[in-house]
């Protein structure tokens, strides 16, 4: 948002210098962004005047000057049509910097004769676009500053130029008007009483205009139109181009400028037909899809099934809201417009303009909102000034819908500021600012102007109470100190587990990733997440339009980047969120880990291998048990498709509360990512761990026995298709008081085994543990253990003792 100085002072009556506005307006909230002062940049020129101008010896169209400066006189090489003897002109001294062009004067030499300085044009002092000869000033003394003879004959081209940021929620602070009140607000000045205007009309208005059913919710809330005939339109008055130019807008004509004028000054975007272009009635409609328009920026439109649009016999003319058509534009030649003013859904407008790509003024403000009371007084204030600028007899206003009323109050308590923020501010002085912002104050009530849609309950009330007085007066307090008592811990438990994973696993070598949230279509689908409930409506790109529901996608592109880039090796993770439907209890958190080619680099003394199954187990359980996993897990192999058939397995307590998954991906997943293997990776599902009993850990703590373990070995001839964990889960259970741990040391299988123990059979042997706890076990006892090790075994898994 741009304005002038000048521009604010129509509408606030002040005697601050820019400086403390500027200051005032980013501690209301209205961020400066840039101010341009024509006077800081323009103090250095002065006046001087030509005494003669000679040909150049050795250039048609250069001309050797003879200028009187403050310095003296001064050669000056000129190449401007208009340099002759006798007028007054702008000089640039060596040594000063011209805005223009960006460049500091110095002496030169051109085409042999020596330049000592520069006569300007417009366009180099940046305070006009002519730049066909030098400025010729119609008055002025040898050695006057420009800026002292500008202040007296041209003080509009000292204004300075303020740019200020306005975040989404404030559109009353996209028209200069909504600039001003904030500032009287906070005590700079007056806010000048709001003009007027009551134009009455002389006829009927001709073109009557109607909003389809479809149209008027969520479309076009209200469409004022008011004929004018008889204009004369032409170029604006200076005063309202300097204004246009200085804020970065072009002059087109009369009509063009002053509805440009009331887009700034009352955030009031108005549009103007040309009438006599109109070809019947108009209608505001939805499209059917395939209708297009060639707007006022020469650009083809094509438009999609239900953007809003404004149609008359012929077609489309223009795009509601956001830009109007090439061919109902006014020109030179208009003689009769269509004046309009509409109240848009400010939804419907963001969602054409994005659709179309177009970034208009119009779109700006409209699909921020747009005060519904000014609708019919910025039509009368429009019409008034295109009366009187370009003449014509104005029509009665034609309304199609109404401009909503809506009333707004909430309650106002002044000591909630003091509870909310921790500001003293007199109850007093609470109701004046409130007062000057717009707002109706009826006892314990506040009633938002109609101006203010961000205004929603009494938060925002006390906010705008404190943005007035200045979060610059809000003083540290230190909090009482505690007595007695240890603070309380805050961390959810999900917060907890974030945290401690995040150890454990980079302490198993991996990297950390931040990836996207969302994912493409055909990653998802090789992921199972195509559920319409994750497939988004309006996605920030083609490429990403479902919510991930796993974490490997976006580690196997990462992957695949990093492998184009010539890295080999990677162990990388990620910890956030997958999702699973709309609501929040769709949200799950989840841990992945994705380690891709060797375990390490080459090295001439440790060994380089590729990475396998086991390794991402040992940190799937690494992870787990940081996180107080019970040491006791099954392992199943049901996992998802995205999983080798044969390498992976689960990590479960039960058969419906799974821990985590690990294992080698699908070749398919790992060609469709351009991921060159071997990979393999695992997922956690930490919020599937059990709680646990009050009081007790998940994981018991570490206990250590007197005695001396004994261990005792089992190989058992199985068949081929028997899992080792079926026959170290049946080993276990033959004494689970005596046996603390079980493992696979050793499997024969394949053509060698099939011969000596059968076709279809192979052998496992297992290392059993067993613990005492009270007295050593004698010999007696350590074989009846060992026959229940091989009655169990044999009777779950049908195995024999290998001979």
């Amino acid at each position: 948002m741009k304005f002038t100085h000048a521009w604010l002072k129509e509408h606030l009556q002040t005697e601050v210098d820019l400086d403390a506005i500027v200051d005032a307006l980013t501690d209301l909230g209205l961020e400066v962004e840039s101010v341009h002062n024509p006077a800081a940049a323009l103090r250095p020129f002065t006046i001087g005047k030509v005494l003669d101008a000679a040909p150049h010896p050795n250039a048609d169209k250069l001309r050797v000057c003879r200028v009187l400066t403050q310095a003296g006189e001064r050669q000056i090489i000129c190449g401007a049509p208009n340099a002759r003897k006798g007028i007054m002109v702008v000089v640039a001294q060596p040594g000063d910097y011209v805005p223009g062009i960006d460049k500091t004067i110095g002496i030169g030499t051109i085409r042999g004769v020596e330049s000592q300085g520069m006569m300007c044009s417009e366009r180099e002092m940046s305070l006009g676009e002519d730049h066909d000869g030098i400025i010729e000033l119609p008055s002025g003394a040898v050695g006057q500053r420009l800026t002292e003879w500008l202040a007296t004959q041209a003080p509009e081209k000292l204004d300075a130029v303020i740019e200020v940021a306005i975040t989404p929620n404030r559109p009353d602070a996209l028209g200069v008007r909504g600039i001003a009140r904030d500032l009287a607000a906070r005590g700079l000045g007056l806010l000048k009483p709001a003009p007027a205007a009551s134009v009455k009309g002389a006829y009927p208005n001709p073109i009557t205009i109607t909003i389809e059913p479809d149209t008027q919710q969520g479309g076009c809330l209200a469409f004022a139109t008011r004929h004018i005939r008889d204009v004369k339109n032409g170029a604006s008055p200076q005063w309202l181009q300097d204004r246009l130019h200085a804020i970065g807008l072009r002059p087109v004509s009369a009509l063009v400028d002053i509805t440009n004028f009331f887009t700034y000054d009352r955030n009031r975007p108005l549009h103007v037909f040309d009438a006599d272009k109109i070809r019947g009635a108009l209608r505001i409609h939805r499209t059917k899809g395939g209708e297009s328009l060639i707007g006022l920026d020469e650009k083809q439109y094509t438009f999609t099934a239900g953007q809003v649009v404004i149609s008359d016999d012929s077609g489309v003319i223009s795009i509601g809201g956001i830009m109007g058509g090439l061919a109902t534009g006014c020109t030179v030649r208009t003689r009769s417009v269509l004046l309009e003013a509409a109240l848009w859904d400010p939804v419907q407008i963001a969602l054409s303009g994005r659709a179309l790509q177009i970034d208009s003024d119009a779109r700006h403000r409209n699909e921020r909102g747009i005060d519904p009371a000014f609708n019919m007084e910025g039509l009368d204030l429009a019409t008034a000034m295109i009366m009187r600028l370009c003449g014509g007899t104005p029509s009665e206003i034609a309304l199609a819908g109404q401009p909503p009323k809506a009333r707004r109050s909430y309650k106002f308590d002044p000591a909630r500021v003091a509870a909310l923020v921790g500001m003293e501010i007199p109850e007093a002085e609470q109701r004046k600012s409130l007062q000057s912002l717009g707002f109706t104050l009826r006892g314990p009530t506040a009633e938002a102007p109609s101006w203010r849609p961000d205004i929603q309950g009494e938060a925002d009330l006390i906010e705008e109470v404190v943005r007035i007085a200045s979060l610059t007066r809000l003083k540290s307090t230190p909090l009482p100190r505690r007595t007695s008592g240890i603070t309380a811990p805050i961390l959810s438990r999900a917060q907890k587990h974030e945290r401690i994973a995040r150890r454990a696993v980079a302490a198993c070598g991996y990297n950390e990733c931040l990836t996207y949230t969302f994912i493409a279509s055909k990653a998802a689908e090789l992921f199972g997440g195509t559920k319409g409930a994750t497939t988004l409506e309006n996605p920030i790109s083609t490429d990403m339009r479902h919510m991930r529901s796993d974490l490997l996608p976006g580690l196997l592109q990462a992957v695949a980047r990093n492998q184009a880039r010539g890295t080999a090796n990677l162990a990388l993770f990620e910890i956030g969120a997958t999702f699973h439907g709309t609501h929040p209890r769709d949200q799950h958190p989840q841990i992945a880990g994705l380690r891709i080619g060797n375990t390490q680099a080459k090295d001439a003394h440790k060994q380089s291998r590729p990475v396998d199954v086991f390794d991402v187990k040992a940190d799937a359980e690494a992870v787990l048990q940081a996180l107080g996993a019970p040491s006791k897990m099954q392992l199943r192999r049901d996992g998802e498709g995205w999983w080798h058939p044969l390498r992976h397995g689960r990590l479960c307590l039960g058969p419906k509360r799974v821990l985590g998954t690990f294992g080698a991906l699908h070749p398919r997943i790992l060609r469709a990512f351009d991921v060159r293997g071997p990979a393999v990776a695992f997922t956690l599902w930490p919020a599937n761990l059990p709680e646990g009993r009050k009081g007790v850990l998940a994981r018991p703590a570490l206990k250590l026995h007197d005695l001396q373990a004994i261990e005792r070995d089992f190989a058992f001839v199985v068949d081929a298709s028997t899992e080792a964990i079926d026959v170290t889960a049946a080993a276990h259970a033959a004494d689970r008081a005596l046996i603390a741990d079980v493992r696979v040391f050793d499997v024969f299988e394949g053509e060698k085994a099939e011969k000596q123990m059968g076709v279809g059979k192979k052998s496992i042997a297992i290392a059993v543990r067993l613990q005492p706890v009270v007295r050593s076990l004698k010999d007696a006892e350590i074989e009846a253990v060992s026959a229940k090790i091989i009655a169990k075994v044999g009777k779950a898994v049908g195995a024999q003792l290998r001979r």
